[in-house]
C-alpha cells in the first residue's frame, strides 16, 4: 500500500488536486449503437456537454466527496421538446488513482444538495443564470431548468460515471491556476433488467479558468467604459451643433427620450450584474456609472432643451406653467421606464423582437425630417458615432461566441439588427446632403412655400435688408434674394443664417415655413 500511494517528487501535493470547478467538453457515443430506450433520445452522434463539480476532502486520506451535475445538449426529453438534459450526480474522487466514480443523485426531499452553496457564489455559473433570465432564455434551457431527469431516472436507471481526470499544463496566457481533463465513461444500465436505458456515453471536458473569465468580464465592462465616454463626446457634438432654439427644435424628442430609456436600461443591467457578482462589482458599477452619466446627465439635459425649444411661448407664461409641463414630461419618461420594465418581464419570451423595436430609435427623427421638411437637425459625426456604438453591445452579447454571458451566439439576429441600424443612418445622411424628403416622390408631397418668387415693385425704391442692413437689388437673379410669406425680403444667405437660430420673420415676428 505504501509503494501505491507513493508520488513521484515532482508532482504537488495530493491536497492541492481540487477538481471543484465548471468543466466543459464534449459527449458522444462510445459504440456503433446509439440512442435511447427511455427518458432521452439524442438528435447527433455527439454533442456538446458541461459539468460542474464540487470537491470536499473527507476524513479518509486520498478520498474527495463530489457533488455536481452533467448536462447534455442535442437531446430530446419525453415531451419531445429540443433541449438539453441535466442529472444530478455524487461520487468520490480517489486522487492516487486518480479515479473518479459518480452516480445519480437528486438529494433528500426537502433537503437541498450541498453543491447549491458553492454555484450561487461561482461567478462563472452564477453569470449564466442571470443572462439566461434576461437575455431570452432559449427553449432548450427551460426544459433543463424546469425538468431534471434524475427522479425518473433513479426509479428506472441506475447512472454510473466512470473517470479519470489528469492535470494539464496551463496556458500562460490564461493564469498559473491548474487546469484538469476529465476523460470517463457514462453507462445506464436499468434497474428492472429491461436494458440499458441509453447507450454508453464517452465524455471529454476541460476544467475552465475562472481567471479567464473574470478578464472577459473585466474587459467587457472596459468596453461599455469607453462606449459610454464616445457616446458623451458624441452628444457634446451634437448639442453644440443644435445650440440654437431653432436648431434644437428640428431634433426629435421621442429619438432622445428612447437612446435615454435604453442607457437607464443598461444603467440597471450593469449595477444589477455587479451586486449579483460580489468580485465583479467594482467593474460591473464603473460601466453602470458611465451609462448612469451618459442618460441622467447629458440625454436628460438635452431632452430638456428641446422640450424648451418646442415650446417657445410656454417659457414666457411663468415659473408656473413651467414647472407644471417638467413634471408631465419627468413624469411621461419615468412612467416609460418603469412600464417598459414590466412590459420585458411579462414578455420575456419576446425579449429579441423587444431589442430589435428599441433599436429603432432613428426612425422618430425620420419621420419628424420629413413632416417638418427641416435641414439638417442631427450631425453626421452623431448619426454615426451613435450607430457604431449602439451596436456594439448587442453584437458581443449575441454575436460573440466566446462572451463571457455564455450566451449562444444568434448570427441571424445580429445581421438583421445590423442591416436594420445601416438603413436608418443611410436615410438620415441622406436626409441631412440631399433634403428631408429626396426620397419622397414629388408628386405625393404636399405644396412648399417658395422664397425665391419674383416681386411685383412698381414703385422702384431701393429695399434694404433688415439683417445686415444693406440694399437688395431685385433685378438680380431670385435666388440671390429671398421673400418671406409677409412680403418682407432680405438676402438669402442672410435669411438662411437667421433660420437657423429662429423661424420669426427678423421684421414682423411672424413664424416662417421651411426653406
Amino acid at each position: 500500500m505504501h509503494a501505491f500511494f507513493k508520488r513521484d517528487e515532482n508532482e504537488i501535493s495530493p491536497y492541492s488536486w481540487n477538481i471543484t470547478g465548471t468543466y466543459k467538453g464534449s459527449w458522444s457515443f462510445a459504440g456503433s449503437t446509439n440512442g435511447s430506450s427511455r427518458f432521452l433520445e439524442f438528435t447527433k452522434l455527439k454533442g456538446d456537454s458541461v459539468l460542474e463539480l464540487l470537491s470536499t476532502p473527507t476524513k479518509i486520506s486520498g478520498v474527495h466527496y463530489v457533488q455536481g451535475s452533467v448536462t447534455f445538449h442535442d437531446v430530446i426529453d419525453n415531451a419531445h421538446d429540443r433541449g438539453v438534459a441535466q442529472i444530478r450526480l455524487e461520487g468520490v474522487y480517489i486522487w492516487p488513482f486518480r479515479q473518479l466514480r459518480m452516480v445519480a443523485n437528486s438529494g433528500a426531499d426537502g433537503e437541498p444538495l450541498q453543491e447549491e452553496d458553492y454555484f450561487l457564489s461561482n461567478p462563472y455559473h452564477l453569470l449564466r443564470i442571470f443572462s439566461s433570465q434576461v437575455f431570452q432564455e432559449t427553449s432548450e434551457e427551460k426544459n433543463r431548468r424546469k425538468n431534471s431527469l434524475t427522479y425518473d431516472m433513479e426509479k428506472h436507471c441506475s447512472v454510473e460515471i466512470a473517470a479519470k481526470v489528469v492535470r494539464v499544463s496551463s496556458n500562460l496566457n490564461e493564469g498559473e491556476h491548474e487546469k484538469y481533463r476529465l476523460e470517463g465513461l457514462m453507462e445506464s444500465p436499468a434497474v428492472d433488467d429491461d436494458g440499458e436505458c441509453f447507450s454508453p456515453i464517452l465524455l471529454n471536458a476541460t476544467s475552465l479558468n475562472v481567471e479567464v473569465y473574470y478578464n472577459k468580464a473585466v474587459n467587457y465592462t472596459l468596453m461599455v467604459t469607453f462606449i459610454s465616454f464616445l457616446q458623451v463626446l458624441l452628444l457634446i457634438r451634437q448639442m453644440e451643433h443644435s445650440n440654437t432654439q431653432s436648431g434644437a427644435a428640428k431634433v426629435s424628442i421621442l429619438m432622445i427620450g428612447q437612446q435615454a430609456i435604453m442607457d437607464a436600461y443598461l444603467c440597471l443591467l450593469h449595477l444589477t450584474a455587479g451586486i449579483l457578482v460580489e468580485s465583479l462589482f467594482n467593474a460591473f458599477a464603473t460601466a453602470a456609472f458611465f451609462k448612469f452619466v451618459v442618460f441622467s446627465i447629458f440625454e436628460m439635459r438635452y431632452l430638456l432643451a428641446i422640450w424648451k425649444a418646442s415650446r417657445p411661448l410656454s417659457s414666457g407664461e411663468g415659473w408656473e406653467v413651467m414647472r407644471r409641463e417638467l413634471s408631465v414630461l419627468y413624469s411621461r419618461f419615468y412612467g416609460i421606464l418603469l412600464g417598459g420594465i414590466l412590459l420585458m418581464y411579462e414578455l420575456h419570451n419576446f425579449l429579441r423582437p423587444l431589442l430589435f423595436l428599441m433599436y429603432s430609435f432613428w426612425v422618430p427623427q425620420i419621420v419628424t425630417n420629413v413632416i417638418r421638411d427641416t435641414r439638417k437637425p442631427l450631425h453626421p459625426q452623431y448619426i454615426l458615432g451613435m450607430t457604431i456604438t449602439r451596436l456594439a453591445i448587442p453584437l458581443y452579447i449575441f454575436g460573440c461566441p466566446n462572451n463571457f454571458m455564455r450566451i449562444e451566439p444568434d448570427k441571424k439576429w445580429c445581421i438583421a439588427v445590423t442591416i436594420f441600424m445601416g438603413i436608418q443612418a443611410a436615410v438620415l445622411l441622406l436626409q441631412h446632403y440631399f433634403g428631408s424628403r429626396c426620397f419622397i416622390p414629388h408628386q405625393i408631397l404636399p405644396e412648399k412655400y417658395c422664397y425665391h418668387r419674383k416681386v411685383e415693385d412698381n414703385s422702384n425704391q431701393p429695399v434694404d435688408c433688415v439683417i445686415c442692413m444693406t440694399t437688395i437689388d431685385l433685378t438680380q437673379r431670385t435666388s440671390e434674394y429671398m421673400v418671406a410669406p409677409c412680403e418682407h425680403i432680405f438676402h438669402s444667405g442672410c435669411l438662411q443664417r437667421w433660420m437657423d437660430i429662429k423661424m420669426e420673420c427678423p421684421t414682423c415676428r411672424r413664424s416662417l415655413p421651411p426653406a
